[in-house]
């Protein structure tokens, strides 16, 4: 009896060989599977990935709040940690980028990919697999970090499905960001310059934006590139459905329709790299 090349790394008997579409999503589904079992095992990967964004909520909030004004209001922590929180939870899903790239990374220089590679399964599974594993981790950071928010002044105004959508929006940014890392991890020769590589370019793309101070303090050439950061976009959106929006919000258009440019954002990065991804590592495999 044939059996699937996944579960022959889960020592499972397979009744019959997928084709198409329902082969991709359960190798992937395995991929994803084997990498969340990794996580479990292995908790401090998500025990650090938890404690760079508490500690930016505790330093921004607590001692930086009382000195940065947002147009409109008086200078105060409880003004800044509604406008703060937008930003840090989608600084947050972002820049688990890096260990997207570094995972990627360590599994080709341990030879893991090169096993997938000799196995009959689809190409793109290992890279799907990988990306959607890191979302779940993702969520959970979240969950924790949201309750750390609370805890420190931050509420929800808009109701709970409103934030639910923008929970969504959040890690549909991560989700599509996780394949830039994948990207990254595929093209560097080892974890630590993964590492490097996918947080360098990460810290302008999260401070050219609205995510810690209002753009308008920007200089005014600095400005149009903040308005149209996809990073921006995703956390007006966020400010919106949560309904942090501190000051006046910005006339720029990406600003004013801030919902739907994070939805294109995210999924034209998603298509691009995903694509790029894929195309590299089946020529890496060639």
């Amino acid at each position: 009896m044939a059996t699937t090349a996944t579960e022959h790394a889960i020592g499972h008997t397979a009744p019959r060989r997928r084709t198409g579409l329902a082969a991709m999503l359960h190798d992937s589904w395995v991929v994803a599977r084997r990498n969340l079992r990794r996580m479990l095992r292995i908790p401090e990967i998500v025990v650090f990935g938890l404690l760079q964004p508490v500690m930016f909520v505790l330093l921004f909030s607590y001692v930086m709040g009382g000195a940065i004004q947002i147009p409109g209001t008086q200078a105060s922590h409880d003004a800044y940690i509604q406008f703060l929180m937008a930003g840090i939870f989608a600084q947050t899903v972002t820049f688990a980028t890096a260990g997207a790239s570094a995972g990627i990374a360590e599994d080709m220089t341990k030879g893991l990919v090169d096993r997938f590679r000799s196995l009959p399964m689809t190409r793109s599974a290992v890279l799907v697999g990988r990306t959607l594993a890191d979302l779940v981790q993702t969520a959970f950071i979240l969950l924790v970090l949201a309750l750390v928010a609370l805890l420190v002044g931050w509420r929800i105004h808009e109701g709970f499905w409103k934030a639910m959508a923008a929970f969504g929006l959040l890690l549909l940014l991560g989700y599509a960001f996780s394949w830039i890392g994948a990207l990254i991890g595929l093209s560097v020769r080892s974890p630590e310059a993964a590492t490097s590589a996918g947080l360098i370019w990460l810290f302008p793309l999260t401070f050219v934006s609205n995510a810690f101070v209002p753009i308008s303090s920007m200089p005014g050439w600095l400005q149009p590139i903040a308005y149209w950061n996809p990073f921006s976009a995703t956390v007006q959106a966020c400010r919106d459905l949560f309904g942090n929006q501190v000051g006046p919000v910005d006339d720029a258009w990406p600003m004013q329709h801030a919902v739907p440019v994070s939805i294109v954002w995210s999924l034209v990065i998603t298509a691009l790299f995903s694509w790029l991804s894929v195309r590299k590592y089946r020529s890496a495999a060639g």
